[in-house]
């Protein structure tokens, strides 16, 4: 393993000289952040809401959508389209994963990140498609600036992947990742109906049977000059729709009408993101967000674990069809391969919609 506690002025000078995050936070010679983590911030991309505001997140609860009446159904569906239209995420209460599975699944992902760094970079990967990655950073071999985040990145459908350790981490992962793969699907059609189409539509022409889910947790160990570090910077994701459960730390920021808002990290609740492919089907009605994850505190560690809902890697991703005519609504973006678009999004800076604009007409 690399040394993290003995030169942190060599670390200062070779950014790659340590295996993690988690490992540099936890030098005892450790008193500020290597210049490599310095994130040079825009003024003008700084306004935050008030944390002691009220989150004004949109809230769906799940249960009205797949057992409610026919008239409270019809209002969460479009409930649901107005969240995805005008917000990009909403919080999903009342979902099916209950608190135990959730628990148990966070209590796992610590685990793993508490190995050595020697068990952990048996799962170290650098290709996107590798079904288990453990790594640092966002690309480590391209980012002029390093995040202050470790990171586990799993598929696990179509094909089930887990790694061996710890004890019970593959048993509690097909259990979250089952049900979170059942709520998935069940917003989706919900969705699907809110544009117009039939409620399977996005399930079959996303080819869902064989879709892409990952699992991608985030640890963000403390820090000594948070103001200073960035633990990934605003960015949207691939994918349809991103599941995300949080360990009551907060750090999660979107963009909504120019201004960073802070999200709480609601115990037992779901945070729903909608994603870049979402965009590119709905051709543009609903939006993916920005969002980004701050550096909030020198003593908690922040963990979250976002579910990726997505196309078979083989599906080209475009514009419905159904959603185009010639009065002006024509495609506004091409089509693309699930997994060009994510090697494409490996291969570019990691900022921004900087993938999504590429397939932008």
């Amino acid at each position: 393993m690399a040394s993290t506690t003995s030169n942190i002025s060599e670390q200062s000078k070779n950014s790659t000289s340590f295996t993690s995050v988690k490992a540099l936070s936890e030098s005892p010679e450790l008193t500020s952040i290597p210049p490599s983590f310095t994130f040079t911030r825009n003024p003008n991309d700084e306004i935050v809401t008030d944390p002691e505001d009220d989150d004004p997140i949109p809230i769906i609860d799940y249960s009205l959508l797949v057992s409610g009446t026919p008239e409270q159904r019809a209002k969460t569906i479009h409930n649901l389209g107005k969240a995805c239209e005008q917000w990009g995420i909403f919080m999903l209460i009342n979902h099916s994963v209950s608190k135990s599975v959730m628990e148990k699944m966070a209590d796992q992902i610590f685990a793993f990140f508490n190995l050595t760094e020697d068990e952990k970079q048996e799962f170290a990967g650098k290709d996107v498609m590798e079904p288990i990655r453990y790594g640092t950073s966002f690309n480590v071999s391209m980012d002029k600036v390093l995040f202050w985040r470790d990171y586990l990145k799993i598929v696990v459908h179509p094909e089930f992947h887990s790694p061996d350790k710890p004890i019970g981490f593959r048993d509690a992962t097909a259990d979250y990742c089952e049900r979170t793969w059942k709520v998935g699907r069940e917003l989706l059609k919900g969705i699907s109906e809110n544009l117009g189409l039939e409620a399977n539509y996005i399930d079959r022409t996303m080819d869902l049977e064989s879709g892409l889910q990952m699992i991608a947790a985030n640890l963000y160990p403390p820090c000594p000059q948070p103001e200073l570090a960035m633990g990934i910077p605003p960015h949207s994701d691939h994918g349809l729709l991103n599941l995300l459960m949080q360990n009551g730390v907060s750090g999660l920021q979107v963009l909504h009408n120019g201004k960073w808002i802070n999200v709480s990290s609601t115990p037992n609740c779901l945070l729903v993101l909608v994603s870049d492919h979402l965009e590119v089907m709905s051709n543009g009605k609903y939006k993916s967000v920005l969002h980004r994850a701050v550096v909030v505190s020198n003593k908690a560690t922040r963990m979250s674990l976002a579910i990726v809902i997505a196309p078979s890697l083989d599906t080209v991703v475009e514009p419905a069809k159904e959603l185009l005519d010639n009065e002006g609504n024509s495609a506004a973006y091409v089509g693309m391969k699930h997994k060009d678009y994510m090697q494409l999004q490996r291969s570019n800076k990691h900022y921004g919609k900087s993938v999504l604009d590429k397939v932008k007409i």
